[in-house]
Order: C-alpha cells, then structure tokens, then sequence
C-alpha cells in the first residue's frame, strides 16, 4: 500500500514525538477525512434530482414510515435532531415543489401532519437508489468478505460513540 496524507502527517508526528501512540490517530484521522468526502458524494449525487442530504433525510423519514408516509413535524424533528424552525423550513421547501403536503392532523385540531406526495416518493426513491449505485461503485475495490468486516467494525466503533449519556 502507498503511504496517503494522513500517513505523512503522522509520521511527522511519529519522528518528532515518538512518545505519543499514533495507531488509534492512524484510524480516527482517516475516518475524519472520509466523513466529508462521503458527504460531497451524496451531495453531488442528490442535487441530480435537485434534493439536498438533508431534504432526502426527510423524504427519507416520511417514505419508510410506511404507507400513507406521514408524520408530525415534532416526530420528524427528534427523528432528524432538528428544531420545529428547521423543520418548518424544510417543510416549506419540499412543500413548494410538490413533494409533501400540509394535512391537518386527526387527532390534534391545532396541528399538522406532513404527508410525502407520490412525486415524493418518485424523487427520495430515485435518489436512493442512485445513492446505491455510487456506493457500489465506490465499494466495488472490496470484497463480501472485506465489506462485512469493515461494517461490523464501524459499527462496533460508532456504538461506542453514540452510548446513551
């Protein structure tokens, strides 16, 4: 393997404090490069379909609640983190363009529920699936084997970083 830049950054590191362990830098520095890289990809991948991440992530949230894809905005908002203000733009936006639709909610005559229209779920469904494609792609250097242990370790490593507080 070639060395890439986190390995000259460390090794710098390595020369001039050879006291410090750089093995677990070796790994979390990597993934902090791949973070941004990963999201460029979406990023570029969405806007074919004129989405952003964060539209899709709520597209998202509506097209696996299953049919008939609705939610309130407060449930939308713990299940993104986001603030009732974030969500209501968001809602705007998609609203706009077709994709969801405002409906009062039955059960509350104050409130709202947001409804992902069928166009909307033609777009998050193109989109994911386009997201898909690219990650195959982007994966395809990897084999099953290859792939099942790199999950099954992000997912050990990220459980540790989402321990209930």
């Amino acid at each position: 393997m070639s060395d890439d830049v986190t390995d000259r950054v460390l090794g710098g590191w390595g020369a001039t404090r050879p006291d410090i362990e750089m093995q677990p830098l070796k790994v979390t520095a990597r993934l902090s490069r791949i973070g941004p890289l990963l999201a460029r990809r979406q990023d570029e991948v969405f806007s074919r379909f004129g989405l952003s991440r964060g539209e899709v992530g709520m597209l998202s949230a509506l097209r696996i609640a299953g049919p008939p894809h609705h939610l309130s905005p407060s449930r939308l908002g713990r299940g993104l983190m986001m603030s009732s203000a974030g969500i209501t733009s968001r809602t705007d936006r998609l609203e706009r363009r077709g994709l969801v639709r405002r409906l009062p909610d039955p059960n509350d005559r104050r409130g709202v529920i947001v409804e992902l229209t069928d166009e909307g779920i033609e777009a998050v469904d193109g989109a994911v699936r386009a997201l898909t494609l690219s990650d195959q792609q982007l994966l395809a250097r990897f084999d099953a084997g290859e792939l099942a242990s790199m999950e099954g370790l992000l997912r050990k490593l990220l459980a540790g970083l989402e321990l209930p507080e």
